[in-house]
């Protein structure tokens, strides 16, 4: 154990070595030449690295270790304040009773958190959270004795979740979100489908920024200021009134539909003549709206997502460009839309992120298999090992080994030889565009 440590400590400070010597040959070239590279030391003039890098190695041995040394320093410096940090947490987090938060569950046959017809609940709620850290352990012992799995993310903004369990544990676990003092969540805060515990491979509990990952800070652009919110009847009449106008463009109409979900999402459902950005990461979003902005300049821009929540950080995006004429956002999503009106202008699947990858209210297929493209919208991971891409392949062409999600991934299923890694980009990826312009 003794020499691992030690051994550790040594390639510590050999990189911080390193990180030093090049700060200091960085600092020693010469920016005023218009052409070529040149570094100025000691009153000579070097033009290639290897004559710098020998000079400084000769003659600058003791500065560089200073450097090193002194950054060495902070960095320890860092992590023993960090740790420090994180204790102090840990103490406080331990000192507030999370037990009067989570219900009793002695008189409930333990079976019954177990086994049985089970939900899926969607929820989140905007709010000011004192303490993140707190309400993530009280979320994850809560699920924990409920045996739920999903994933919950907290910050200071609110709570986001998605968690599946048995009735009797999703009850449970709805009534325990109703009567924290926090959030005081109603029941119709939560969107169910038919599913269970058995839709997550595990629980994920955790403290993040934002509770919804837009990737802008919601200290500069806060949820306050998302666009109004339309009830489902209503969203229904202004898509219906968009859709008697005929099918035209959005830049030719005074309305925008806009559907704020990934590429992959509105692939297998949308509503009818709706925007649909081709955009992977919800991330790219604030993006796509910067080089698109002439799309909803002087529009009425109606914008819906899966459950609301992105709605809310993009309507509050958009408006701050101060382009469009009003932004209204549906209330609840697709999820409550689809609850009032299954045949309604959302025609197609419902993705959600859990390993049933979809939901419908509708027989309608809007989406085709990738090879054959016959009428198919139920998603498999692709076979490629750490591809993660999605893809659609009917039965017929998956008995014939069409598996991958594109012509690489699927010469790589065939045996032939690559070096695979983790979250590797293939043609899907590599070939996409990260944020596209709508023309």
């Amino acid at each position: 154990m003794k020499s691992t440590r030690t051994y550790r400590h040594y390639r510590r400070r050999f990189f911080f070595r390193l990180q030093s010597f090049a700060a200091f040959v960085a600092s020693k070239r010469d920016s005023s030449r218009q052409e070529g590279t040149f570094w100025c030391c000691c009153s000579q003039t070097f033009m290639d690295h290897s004559a710098i890098h020998k000079h400084v190695a000769r003659m600058h041995h003791s500065e560089i270790q200073q450097l090193m040394t002194a950054t060495y320093e902070r960095l320890l410096k860092r992590i023993e304040e960090d740790s420090e940090g994180q204790q102090l947490m840990e103490l406080k987090v331990q000192s507030v009773d999370i037990s009067a938060w989570i219900p009793e569950t002695g008189h409930i046959p333990e079976q019954q958190l177990h086994l049985g017809p089970g939900k899926v609940l969607l929820y989140y709620h905007y709010c000011h959270v004192e303490d993140p850290n707190v309400i993530c352990s009280w979320q994850k012992a809560l699920c924990e004795k409920l045996h739920l799995t999903g994933k919950v993310r907290v910050a200071t903004e609110g709570i986001n979740g998605t968690v599946g369990g048995t009735d009797v544990a999703t009850q449970l676990y709805i009534e325990a979100m109703c009567s924290h003092p926090v959030f005081r969540l109603d029941k119709e805060d939560f969107k169910t489908s038919d599913g269970g515990a058995k839709c997550f491979p595990d629980l994920r509990v955790g403290v993040y920024k934002e509770i919804v990952p837009m990737g802008v800070d919601p200290a500069v652009l806060s949820y306050q200021l998302a666009g109004a919110h339309l009830e489902p009847e209503e969203f229904h009449k202004e898509v219906e009134a968009l859709v008697a106008k005929g099918s035209v463009t959005p830049s030719e109409s005074d309305t925008v539909l806009l559907d704020c979900r990934n590429f992959y999402e509105s692939k297998i459902g949308q509503f009818t003549q709706c925007l649909a950005p081709n955009i992977r990461k919800f991330s790219y979003f604030p993006d796509y709206v910067d080089q698109n902005l002439d799309l909803f300049r002087d529009k009425k821009v109606l914008m819906y997502c899966t459950g609301g929540i992105r709605c809310e950080r993009a309507s509050a995006y958009l408006i701050s460009k101060e382009v469009c004429k009003d932004v209204y956002q549906l209330k609840g999503g697709i999820h409550k839309y689809l609850e009032r009106f299954p045949d309604g202008f959302y025609r197609g699947k419902l993705f959600v992120f859990d390993e049933r990858f979809s939901i419908s209210s509708n027989d309608d297929v809007i989406s085709g298999c990738r090879y054959c493209h016959c009428p198919w919208d139920q998603y498999e991971v692709c076979s490629t090992r750490f591809c993660c891409q999605l893809v659609l392949s009917c039965p017929s062409c998956r008995q014939e080994g069409h598996t991958g999600c594109c012509p690489t991934c699927q010469s790589k299923g065939r045996g032939s030889e690559h070096t695979l890694s983790r979250r590797e980009e293939c043609e899907c990826t590599s070939g996409r565009p990260r944020i596209p312009q709508d023309v």
